[in-house]
């Protein structure tokens, strides 16, 4: 679909004539000041009405000041609590299924109210600061209920019409039952120029590139939950889904007085994932026992090609290949028992068993052939307490052991770990978390495994003495509610981290990932939502989410301190909505960019930098006969992206060998967003 098309698609939707359209007029009388009740910032659901929500997802996402954190997403195992949502109280289980997702498949009929409170106040390890509990009805008033949305795209580089989501919710006697089905898909594209020059700056040859990754992710998930009348909780869930990903780059070369040389380099992955979760929360002698256990399975073939074509007619094409199966797995075991005294002091335990393996069959790569397990257990023990009316204390201690084993090596490590974190509200409208903790981070099992860069011939080496970083966190988070004009929360962080990973020379000539020894790295982080209604203009609202983050660790070539390698520096993103009063109709726009650190490898250093920031506006219309219909212009900026790759002689303390400075550009965006219920 091009450009006219899609013009003519959205004025003909904005043309339907008020008399098709039932016209709702949501109200924006519902303003989105939150009540407090025992410490606890209450939204009712009716407050969102005049975003007209689909879902649970589309209640949230519209709470002022508030951004969902899906915490470690690849973090092995279980493990505390790092997720800042909640679904009626509890948090949310298996390890594909983050909160973006379970929102996503409750049905806004559903939603009672919002609540949000200082993590550190509940009798749950783990969590600190602004945390979301969302509220549903469990008394089966809303019968079977059903959401889609459908998100198609046209862009320069290719249309997508498969992505989008539906499910299917209601109750199965005294149980609650979801079918959902899912895929995640894109066609993404862009080209542009290439030119290489020496380390003089004197230029070798040009190219020009044309770079087209696309995937496909579907996925069905079936989940059931069941409390009994005595209170015990069993829940169920199951999912299976493939994921079809695949790249292409074309490159012509070209030099003055030298025949042209095409360069095609390609990526097939055909992954299929599974994942089956179950848990069962009951009463115990003076607390709650809930046993949860997973089990996880994912089987990745990748095949990558690079040819470069010479155009004389003589020379033979030179060929590369990398063909590597992976087949990873994790199983988890894991008991949770807690209880309350007389006196409101919260106790727990918690103890859990992990196993996880990787396998990896290549056809080049020295040690890619190899499979690399774990076996994890971790106790915690969780101690919280109100220490005044405004001022409570939760902490947490315990520690881990992990044994990991490769080939005929087996390594074994303990670990201590746990937190304190203190929450203070020393106003109603003001509230102060601090939270210092001792963790330990997770290895990558692909650090373990030998890899292959066919388009650029750069070999990377398994590394079978890595151990797990530990660090020191300190959070500080202040939330100021700002009353009818919105809410603010600013968030201090410092880490201290012990063998971190990063490349690491192996010899003259090899590299590897490695622990380099400790780092610092700290950031500020803003989020707010300000509201306009107190101005006179009714129904408007500005999102801001801002980070900066610094880091040092000391270089293992250069012996000089320098940033983390691909860390973050920085990012934002700032929304306005204006939904206008009395009417079914809102718009908006918005901006996003962000910058990282450089991937620095032994012998080269290869920077990604935007060229502009994203930008997009919007219309939408709530009430399309009966759909919620949103069209999306984005990139109006134009913005590219810039790539530039220093490859030195020998390592990066020497001379340069060459650099490729490469941009490439993917014009507008157009996106259109259908979404409905039942």
């Amino acid at each position: 679909m091009n450009k006219t098309t899609w013009l003519s698609l959205a004025i003909a939707i904005s043309a339907v004539p008020s008399a098709a359209l039932a016209q709702t007029a949501t109200s924006t009388n519902s303003n989105l000041q939150p009540r407090t009740e025992n410490g606890r910032q209450i939204y009712d659901v009716g407050q969102f009405s005049r975003f007209n929500p689909r879902t649970a997802l589309d209640i949230v996402q519209q709470v002022p000041g508030f951004i969902i954190d899906t915490g470690d997403e690849d973090a092995r195992g279980l493990g505390q609590a790092d997720e800042n949502v909640l679904i009626n109280g509890a948090r949310i289980a298996g390890k594909n299924n983050d909160a973006f997702t379970i929102l996503g498949r409750i049905s806004a009929a559903s939603v009672l109210r919002v609540e949000i409170v200082d993590g550190a106040t509940l009798s749950i390890s783990g969590l600190s600061g602004q945390v979301l509990n969302l509220v549903t009805s469990s008394d089966g008033s809303t019968g079977i209920t059903g959401n889609f949305k459908w998100r198609p795209q046209w862009r320069r580089a290719g249309s997508d019409w498969f992505d989008g989501e539906a499910s299917i919710s209601g109750k199965i006697g005294k149980g609650d039952f979801t079918i959902a089905i899912q895929n995640e898909s894109f066609r993404n594209g862009a080209r542009g120029p290439e030119q290489v020059t020496n380390g003089q700056g004197e230029l070798l040859f040009e190219r020009f590139e044309t770079g087209q990754p696309q995937a496909d992710a579907p996925t069905i998930n079936v989940s059931y939950s069941r409390t009994s009348d005595a209170g015990s909780v069993f829940n169920i869930s199951g999912e299976y889904g493939i994921d079809h990903f695949r790249q292409r780059v074309e490159t012509l070369r070209t030099q003055a007085g030298v025949p042209d040389i095409f360069e095609l380099f390609t990526r097939r992955e055909r992954e299929w994932n599974a994942e089956f979760s179950a848990d069962y929360e009951f009463d115990l002698g003076a607390g709650r026992l809930k046993l949860i256990g997973l089990q996880r399975l994912e089987h990745s073939p990748t095949r990558d090609f690079f040819s470069r074509t010479f155009t004389d007619g003589v020379t033979q094409p030179f060929i590369s290949t990398f063909n590597r199966t992976v087949d990873e797995g994790e199983s988890v075991l894991r008991a949770e028992y807690g209880w309350q005294t007389a006196g409101g002091t919260d106790w727990g335990f918690s103890l859990e068993g992990a196993y996880n393996f990787l396998e990896s069959e290549a056809d080049r790569g020295g040690d890619s052939n190899t499979r690399v397990e774990e076996k994890r257990a971790e106790f915690i023990t969780t101690y919280g307490r109100p220490l005044s009316e405004n001022l409570t204390l939760q902490a947490a201690l315990g520690g881990e052991y992990s044994e990991i084993s490769q080939g005929d090596l087996t390594r074994s490590f303990i670990r201590p770990k746990g937190s304190v974190a203190l929450a203070w509200r020393p106003a109603a409208d003001f509230d102060l978390s601090f939270k210092l903790s001792r963790e330990v981070d997770q290895l990558d099992f692909f650090d373990f495994v030998g890899s292959v860069e066919v388009s650029n011939d750069v070999q990377t080496a398994g590394n079978t003495n890595l151990v797990p970083p530990q660090k020191w966190r300190a959070e500080l988070e202040a939330t100021k509610k700002l009353g009818a004009f919105g809410s603010a929360t600013v968030t201090f962080f410092g880490e201290k981290i012990n063998d971190i990973v990063d490349t690491f020379p192996i010899d003259d000539i090899r590299e590897a990932r490695g622990n380099i020894g400790s780092a610092d790295r700290y950031g500020i982080e803003l989020v707010s939502t300000l509201l306009f209604d107190p101005i006179g203009w009714k129904g408007a609202k500005l999102d801001i989410e801002v980070e900066g983050v610094n880091s040092s660790v000391r270089d293992p070539i250069t012996l000089r301190n320098r940033r983390i390698g691909q860390d973050d520096r920085y990012s934002y993103e700032i929304t306005l909505r204006h939904d206008i009063p009395d009417t079914d109709w809102a718009w908006g726009a918005g901006i996003e960019d962000f910058d990282d650190v450089a991937n620095i490898r032994l012998d080269q250093i290869a920077d990604f930098d935007t060229l502009a920031p994203y930008s997009w506006i919007f219309v939408e219309h709530k009430d399309v006969f009966g759909l919620t219909v949103n069209a999306n212009l984005g990139n109006l900026f134009d913005r590219g992206e810039r790539f530039v790759r220093t490859d030195y002689v020998n390592r990066r303390d020497g001379p340069i060998d060459f650099i490729e400075d490469r941009t490439r550009r993917f014009g507008l965006v157009y996106r259109l967003t259908i979404s409905g219920s039942f």
